[in-house]
């Protein structure tokens, strides 16, 4: 039985990290936050994503049920995505742990410095 619980923690787990491991839906959760925006804005607010990666994030984020998208059938087309609830309900949580890695990023970048000096060691002496 704890064997299963086990598992089960670790599945929801994975779940979480899969809705959040594409290196742009962050920012694009965060972006939406205050309402709907059209393609081109979310581009030219992420200008370091390509249009075709931008196109296919926000594709499988509306697949995952985190924004909806709306096609306004005018000259020229028009698209607008926006949070669903669902994707709404991240937010919060979103900022926890943002304001989480704000909190311990010199704990981070003194433990990694740390790290880095003991593998240059480690390195050095096995030579």
């Amino acid at each position: 039985m704890a064997e299963q619980s086990m598992r089960a923690r670790v599945l929801q787990s994975r779940d979480a990290i899969e809705l959040l491991s594409d290196k742009w839906r962050i920012s694009i959760l965060h972006l939406l936050e205050s309402g709907a925006l059209r393609s081109g804005q979310l581009q030219r607010a992420l200008p370091e994503v390509s249009s075709k990666v931008l196109t296919q994030t926000l594709r499988r984020m509306e697949r995952d049920g985190l924004i909806s998208r709306k096609v306004f059938t005018i000259i020229p087309p028009r698209v607008e995505y926006r949070l669903t609830p669902m994707g709404s309900s991240l937010i919060a949580p979103l900022r926890n742990l943002c304001h989480w890695a704000k909190a311990h990023c010199s704990e981070r970048d003194r433990a990694r410095r740390e790290y880095d000096q003991r593998e240059s060691h480690r390195s050095a002496s096995s030579l």
